[in-house]
């Protein structure tokens, strides 16, 4: 049986990564979807290097209409999705947003409103054909909102909170959710910006996913590095005083 793997996101470093590291093994097709699709020619190029066939498709993460479209297109080309990577998303400009109060809501809109509505379709999709695995990137900016990019992290905060509860909700289905929770990623989204402590690269956070879903067995929280969880275990006690002088 062919197996399909769609990047929703397919110009985003952590997910051409992963469908790289998914490719051959774990998939024979891969579909990268993305604005301007005609211009992933590195992009596909990687993947075919890596063993899979590499397919494009247009996909706009904000055109909420167009995100069922775009799934029955893949369902009519190969007949199942076997994994589909969420991988798309924006930092915003915090100073901005703080004043700007149509920045701050396409920030929010395109990190957590298009993933839920998209994740409730792709839900939909893999609970009707009764397997496959959905990979959602949350962040530790969600775990505990900071003054510093507080726009961000609290969409990242509201689709923790939804993804969390959708894979409850999957118990059972046969359809898997894993949750990739990163810090700091070094790469094209932070360019310019000092890396914070235990930082990790679009790379190690692809390694510690593809792990997650290769091992096949329920739903999966994972934080890049490891060590985060126990260190915001501790930051979650943090008096606030404390906790709003915290730089980004």
């Amino acid at each position: 049986m062919e197996r399909t793997v769609l990047v929703l996101g397919g110009r985003s470093e952590i997910g051409v990564a992963v469908a790289e590291r998914l490719a051959g093994r774990d998939a024979d097709t891969v579909v990268l979807a993305a604005r301007r699709a005609h211009d992933l020619d590195a992009e596909t190029a990687r993947v075919r290097a890596a063993g899979a066939v590499a397919e494009t498709a247009e996909f706009d993460a904000d055109d909420l209409a167009g995100h069922r479209p775009l799934l029955d297109e893949v369902l009519a080309r190969h007949g199942r999705i076997d994994v589909a990577v969420v991988a798309f998303g924006i930092l915003g400009d915090q100073a901005r947003a703080e004043t700007d109060a149509a920045h701050a809501a396409a920030i929010v809109h395109t990190d957590y409103l298009a993933q839920v509505h998209l994740l409730t379709e792709l839900a939909q999709v893999l609970r009707a054909q009764g397997s496959g695995t959905l990979v959602v990137y949350s962040s530790v900016a969600g775990v505990r909102v900071r003054r510093a990019n507080y726009v961000y992290g609290s969409a990242k905060a509201g689709l923790d909170g939804f993804a969390s509860g959708l894979a409850d909700a999957l118990h059972g289905s046969g359809v898997r959710l894993v949750l990739i929770r990163p810090g700091f990623v070094i790469g094209r989204m932070t360019t310019g910006m000092s890396p914070a402590p235990l930082s990790s690269t679009s790379d190690q956070v692809a390694d510690a996913t593809v792990r997650a879903v290769r091992r096949g067995r329920g739903n999966a929280d994972v934080w890049v590095p490891g060590a985060l969880r126990l260190l915001f275990t501790a930051l979650r006690l943090l008096p606030r005083p404390l906790w709003r002088r915290m730089p980004r």
